[in-house]
């Protein structure tokens, strides 16, 4: 086992660089320790490490750790962003990785189709406030400077004393980090959580975006020899104060605080830029007079403000005080006459042969206000359909016997009321808290669909949507909201989460078709319906396996289904950050999309950690949205269908079935539950305050009212990983055992020619390769019936080399992980210091468990929980 000290050693290789780093920012972080634990500077240089010490003298140990794995973080994240940009300087745009002129140049199309193919792009990165973010706010502040520190470490100009200045801010940043401590003292807000979103947006979004746009006209000159007059489009989306599903805290107060913080934001940002712009374009109209139309449109905007009579002749910064003080006073009806405004200050600067002071002053804003309007992000609004569905109930009650949901009577009244012309309202005074506030809240979507800028309220995502009646119900809502009858703006999307659900949903969708308010309400926004899927919900249900073959083949179903009625599906993927909710690599998680799935939109989750990792710095945030429209370009571009091979979704059927049947065999066993709590620390979790809602959505105690963060959480706190790979292993011994040769044959087949599978295969490897028998079983002695221990923890075992067995076939034989020496690298690099940490979890659980405070858990407890999801670099 390495130490500390030799794993920074600085080797040569194509990876010196950033063993360099390593090797620097180690021995500052080391003088930290030196000047405040010392006793932890001695125990870091030592190889092996000695184990930590337990109870309240483990706090700075594992203080000083998770220090450390956040700093390698931002270390990889700095040395990927310098080979994107090395690879660009050395090769040229089209090398590099996930880059727009790669994509332009590997699908050579005309000029015509990629103006077609971008003018229907829309890509939608949705912001939540999943608790899967276990660092705070300020915590993350830190991290950026230190990013932005070696950014400019980078460079070779620095005289040494200048570069001794850069590295002593760095020790200086992680100095702050130690003094300032990670864990919270007290649940975050939601006004936290609000700002939180909000700060990614004035760190890095806002600038980012521009900055790919460009990136998009520059690959269409290389490779076309020309710019298009359109380019991709992205919309933000946030969950941010309105996600309300099993969270009392979101309220119709708060989504509306939401919605106007959003706004606040984004005109600060546009001020902050005008304000520059209005400092620069100091042109005088004496000595290059505008063009007659162009001056009267300049002067047109300046009236609009006449008491300003500040830069005489000086048009532009006229306009442009006459812009931001519009923008400030509430003056700008609708986002269009704001986005009117600056094109004529950007044709003005053209009509004067000025285009390059337009491409840097004005055309970053004017791409800034068509993707941010006058709201920074798309608020969505989330609730579960029991919420819905007892609400309608309720309402119903009021004049008589509600019917039983899920009854005919239920579907008959349903369907009656959404047709009357007539329908009698209630007054809200007489129902409950909970539907008074529902329907509050409809009210303030109808008030923001006619606002300033439409888009600032999204669409009402139907959490365990679970039949047609579920989506109506909304609508009817809707209507007792005050939205009319003849057509509703409002878009219901529904969530389908659960394995069965997900089997359901083309029939869904399409009964919801057959009500004709439903089906004009759909048609007012064309004929493309959104629709959600859970990738959390459907793995803890199904197994990892299971549910990426039912996520595929539900794709393809609802995707016929819609187009027999003349409509088209725009899927919505709730991912999260660990293979177990569907992380997986961008681009190749949008390739292995089935054929016709992404017609030029998608959307997705951007969950917790995944938002900081990808979001918290401009370079980082610009490569990742390139990454993300590129590989949806491409997706869009190839939209023949596949061949079918019915051999391939005969094998995948078989596999999905025998992986949910062992993944379903392992959750009930006897003693699951009790296995599950003792081994793992998923009841301490509650009290590690990294969100704002309750760990379970209605307050009950089982694995089906989990949510599915903490269940992810806790399998890999506790090193088993069964999230990423149960099931698979059985389900390959039982098709090889029964299918023989030529199954063996599919299989080799499939690895092959399949993306989806290849995928799959990948991520579970990943997943194997991180799990660690040895550690899990320190957690199983947890587990106080020996009998419920062995027979659990003998099935994960068992499990386990199935399919480190299987993947292995798959691969040719070779070492699990021997195919992504990156990732084992990385890993490699905390895994000792993680075993450290693990066997330290376990004496704290077991002491915890034992100590007479009920209630209490230590915060060294806390501190290794944060430690392990910053040495895993996820948590849910």
């Amino acid at each position: 086992m390495q130490s500390l000290a030799r794993d920074t050693q600085a080797t040569p290789g194509p990876s010196v660089y950033a063993d360099g780093l390593r090797a620097e920012l180690w021995t500052l972080w080391h003088n930290i320790l030196l000047k405040r634990a010392p006793h932890v500077a001695s125990w870091a240089e030592a190889a092996p490490l000695a184990p930590i010490p337990t109870g309240p003298a483990a706090t700075p140990y594992l203080q000083a750790l998770s220090i450390w794995f956040q700093v390698l973080r931002i270390i990889d994240e700095n040395t990927e962003v310098r080979n994107r940009r090395l690879t660009e300087t050395n090769k040229g745009p089209e090398a590099v990785e996930g880059g727009f002129a790669q994509a332009l140049s590997d699908l050579a199309p005309s000029i015509g189709q990629t103006e077609k193919l971008a003018s229907e792009l829309l890509a939608g990165p949705t912001l939540t406030a999943h608790p899967t973010e276990a660092k705070r706010v300020t915590v993350l502040e830190i991290h950026r400077r230190i990013y932005r520190t070696l950014v400019s470490l980078e460079t070779q100009r620095w005289t040494p004393t200048e570069r001794a200045e850069l590295l002593s801010g760095l020790e200086g940043e992680i100095d702050l980090l130690w003094l300032t401590g990670e864990l919270r003292l007290s649940r975050p807000s939601l006004h936290d959580e609000i700002e939180w979103g909000l700060q990614f947006f004035r760190d890095a979004i806002f600038d980012a975006v521009p900055q790919v746009m460009d990136r998009f006209d520059q690959a269409c000159l290389q490779v076309l020899g020309q710019t298009l007059p359109v380019t991709p489009n992205i919309r933000f989306h946030s969950w941010i104060g309105g996600d309300r599903d099993g969270n009392p805290n979101v309220t119709t107060e708060m989504t509306a605080l939401a919605l106007q913080r959003g706004r606040e934001t984004a005109l600060d940002l546009y001020t902050r830029t005008l304000d520059q712009a209005a400092g620069r374009l100091s042109i005088s109209a004496l000595i290059l007079p505008l063009p007659a139309p162009h001056a009267a449109r300049l002067q047109a905007i300046i009236d609009y403000v006449p008491d300003d009579t500040r830069n005489p002749n000086e048009p532009f910064r006229q306009a442009l005080s006459a812009v931001r003080r519009r923008l400030t006073e509430d003056g700008y009806d609708h986002i269009s006459q704001f986005e009117s405004d600056l094109d004529a200050l950007d044709a003005a600067l053209c009509a004067v042969d000025a285009d390059i002071l337009a491409q840097r002053h004005i055309r970053p804003l004017r791409r800034a206000a068509s993707v941010f309007g006058f709201r920074t992000a798309t608020l969505d609004i989330r609730q579960n359909s029991t919420v819905t569905t007892d609400v309608l109930a309720e309402i119903w009650a009021l004049s008589g016997q509600a019917p039983e949901y899920g009854s005919p009577q239920w579907s008959t009244r349903l369907r009656a009321e959404l047709a009357n012309q007539n329908l009698q309202y209630h007054l809200r005074d007489d129902l409950s808290d909970q539907a008074q506030e529902l329907l509050a809240l409809l009210s303030l979507v109808y008030a923001a669909r006619t606002g300033p800028d439409p888009k600032a309220m999204g669409p009402f995502i139907l959490s365990m949507t679970r039949s047609a009646d579920d989506i109506l119900g909304v609508y009817l809502l809707a209507r007792y909201a005050g939205f009319g009858s003849e057509t509703l703006d409002i878009s219901v999307v529904p969530l389908f989460e659960t394995i069965a659900d997900l089997r359901n949903a083309p029939a869904i969708l399409l009964d919801v078709l057959n009500v004709p308010l439903a089906r004009r309400s759909l048609k007012t926004g064309g004929t493309m319906i959104e629709v959600m899927l859970g990738y959390s919900d459907s793995g803890k249900d199904g197994g990892y396996f299971c549910s990426t073959w039912e996520l595929e083949r539900t794709q393809r179903r609802i995707v016929s289904a819609l187009a027999s009625q003349g409509f088209r599906a725009a899927f919505f993927h709730g991912r999260g950050g660990s293979v177990s909710r569907g992380g997986a690599p961008t681009g190749r998680a949008i390739a292995a999309q089935p054929s016709g799935t992404i017609t030029g939109r998608l959307r997705v989750t951007e969950q917790g950690e995944v938002v900081s990792a990808k979001y918290a710095n401009r370079g980082t945030a610009a490569a990742h949205l390139e990454l993300l429209l590129s590989s949806t370009l491409r997706h869009s571009a190839n939209r023949a269908e596949t061949p079918a091979r019915p051999e391939f979704d005969d094998a995948l059927d078989a596999l999905s079935e025998l992986s949910q049947t062992a993944y379903v065999s392992l959750l009930q066993m006897p003693g699951f539950l009790d296995y599950f709590q003792q081994a793992s620390p998923v009841e301490e979790l509650a009290r590690l305050k990294i969100g704002s809602r309750p760990t379970r959505r209605f307050g009950a105690a089982s694995l089906d009212d989990l949510r599915a963060i903490p269940w992810v959480f806790a399998w890999s706190q506790n090193r088993h990983l069964i999230t990423g790979w149960y099931g698979f292993g059985a389900a390959m011994v039982s098709f090889r055992k029964f299918r023989g040769a030529r199954g063996d044959e599919v299989l080799q087949d499939l690895f092959r020619h399949s993306r989806l599978f290849r995928l799959a295969v990948d991520e579970m490897e990943k997943s194997l390769y991180q799990t660690d028998l040895a550690l899990a079983e320190q957690y199983a002695g947890l587990v106080q019936d020996s009998d419920i221990r062995a027979r659990i923890f003998g099935a994960i075992t068992a499990e386990h080399a199935n399919a480190c067995t299987a993947v292995q076939f798959l691969i040719g034989g070779q070492a699990i992980g021997h195919r992504f020496p990156r990732l084992c690298e990385r890993f490699d690099r905390k895994r000792a210091e993680l075993a450290r940490i693990h066997t330290l979890q376990v004496d704290l659980l077991r002491q915890s468990r034992t100590d007479p405070q009920v209630g209490t858990v230590a915060v060294p407890l806390l501190q290794s929980m944060n430690a392990i999801s910053a040495g895993l670099g996820w948590t849910g």
